[in-house]
Formats: C-alpha cells, structure tokens, sequence
C-alpha cells in the first residue's frame, strides 16, 4: 500500500485533485467527510463538544450548527485547540481504521486541509501539495463559497502559508492555470504513483 497525503490551503482545489485521483483508481479519505462523522447525532464527539462549548452549537435537530460553533473558536486560539483536540484524534482513529480496510496493493491517498497544522506530514510515504496564488484563491472563495473578501482572507491566514507547505511537500501541484492543465498535472502524479506502489 502506497500512503499519500494530500493537502493545500483553502480554495487552492485540493478537491478537485482528490476527485480526480479517486476516478483514476485511488482510496480517497476525506478527513473533511470524517471530521462530520465523528461529530453526528448520537456520537461522544458530538457529546463532547456540547459538553465544551454549550448547547448553542446544536440545531433545533439536535445536530451540529457548525457556523454557530466556527464563531465560537474562530479568533480564539484556545478555544480553537480545545475543539481540535477532540476533533482531529478522532479523525485520525477513523482514517487509520479505513486505511488498514484497504487492499494491499491500494494507493491510499489522504485529503487533509490541516495536514501542515496539524504535524500530520510523517505520517505519510508522500505527500502531495496543492498550490494556487491567493489573488486566485480569494476570487474563488468569493465567488464559489459566497465569502466576503476580507473572510477569504482571514481564513487563508489561519491556515499555513505556502512555504510552510512547500517545505514538507514531495509534489507540488500548481493550480493557477485551467482545469485541464490541473488534470493533466495530476495524470502525471499518479503514473509517479504507480512507479512509486511498485
């Protein structure tokens, strides 16, 4: 099995890699899908985070109001770890969990935003980054996420810069050209990939 993480800062189209992948034959694990699981209805994630942050971040369904929760820890680095330290072990569990279920012969690629943030890099056999210039990115946030400009930027500046991923990438993606350029780029990845399986 071939380990892959898979990162890039918000609005830099990880996504569209991770999807690409997965249609040329990859195991994609969404730690975004995963951080939803672990907090569902009925969950002791779920049950936690009431227990940490109050009943106001629940729904009238009993589910998670995540903008409610996001104003609660957004500009609150305390409160932000707190919720990262019962998220991300979970997410962590649950990734290991899908990614012993594969075959042996998988290539196992991890889409993790915070995989920088989170120290997450020697996890991995390689990881692979998603580079986009932040005039790009704010465009795309605003445009695509309904995001003022000035959100687009705080939520690029909480999240590590470019250098930082660059220096514990072993690929570097561009995707400041057309969507065929990024699918082409990403074509050329897993053919890497696939000499790297073995």
């Amino acid at each position: 099995m071939l380990s892959v993480g898979l990162t890039g800062g918000i609005g830099a189209g990880k996504s569209a890699v991770s999807a690409r992948l997965a249609e040329l034959g990859a195991i994609v694990i969404d730690s975004d899908v995963l951080a939803r699981e672990v907090v569902a209805p009925g969950t002791d994630g779920l049950a936690e985070l009431v227990a940490t942050f109050g009943d106001g971040i629940l729904t009238a369904d009993g589910t998670l109001d995540r903008p409610a929760l996001g104003a609660l820890v957004f500009g609150d680095d305390t409160a932000r770890r707190r919720l990262e330290s019962i998220i991300h072990p979970r997410v962590r569990a649950r990734s290991t969990e899908l990614a012993e279920a594969a075959p042996d012969d998988a290539i196992v690629v991890h889409d993790v935003p915070l995989l920088v943030e989170s120290g997450l890099a020697p996890l991995y056999q390689l990881v692979v980054v998603v580079e986009t210039p932040e005039p790009i990115r704010i465009a795309r946030l605003t445009r695509d996420r309904g995001m003022t400009e000035d959100a687009a930027r705080a939520r690029i500046a909480a999240q590590a810069t470019d250098a930082q991923r660059r220096e514990v990438a072993d690929v570097v993606l561009s995707n400041a050209g057309t969507h065929a350029e990024l699918i082409s780029a990403v074509d050329a990845l897993w053919e890497r990939l696939l000499r790297q399986r073995g």
